[in-house]
């Protein structure tokens, strides 16, 4: 894609935790949630897993806004790791009336194409729906990212209900 054509972007869902269609766990990735929050921590995965994918407006921020965004009791945050190197990461972000977003998603370069994604984004999702009194899951993607990451999240249960062009 040149940077002359118009970016889509994808707005995902899930209604009803019944709806995840999970995929197992492959040998040797294990995930865990990041329980200490240390905003420098997911500023590095931010960097890490979407410096390939253009995620850059994020970085100019001063560490006091990385800070209150990331520390926040509405930010929990999941790293997967495989022989003790991050293989990915993602945040959830608790919202008004029982939303929760996937707020990032992904794998570390190292680790694309090995199997991972699937099963990370089945953690992701059933983390989403065991957090409070969860109503919707939802996420959004678009065509500047991994060319597998909207037919993922639709292999796991989430649904398109809006797209966007700019």
């Amino acid at each position: 894609m040149s940077q002359k054509d118009p970016v889509t972007i994808y707005y995902l869902q899930m209604t009803s935790p019944e709806q995840i269609r999970g995929k197992p766990r492959p040998e040797g990735l294990e995930v865990m949630e990041a329980e200490v929050k240390e905003f420098r921590f997911n500023r590095y995965l931010y960097q890490l897993v979407g410096e390939a994918w253009q995620w850059a407006d994020r970085l100019k921020l001063p560490d006091a806004d990385w800070q209150r965004y990331a520390e926040r009791e509405q930010l929990r945050t999941w790293v997967a790791y495989h022989r003790g190197s991050i293989a990915g990461y993602y945040e959830l972000e608790q919202q008004a009336g029982g939303d929760v977003q996937i707020a990032y998603f992904g794998l570390a370069p190292k680790f694309i194409g090995r199997g991972y994604g699937g099963y990370l984004l089945t953690h992701a999702l059933e983390s989403a729906w065991s957090w409070g009194d969860t109503k919707e899951v939802w996420v959004h993607t678009c065509t500047l990212d991994h060319p597998g990451a909207l037919d993922n999240y639709r292999a796991r249960g989430m649904e398109v209900y809006r797209t966007e062009r700019e």
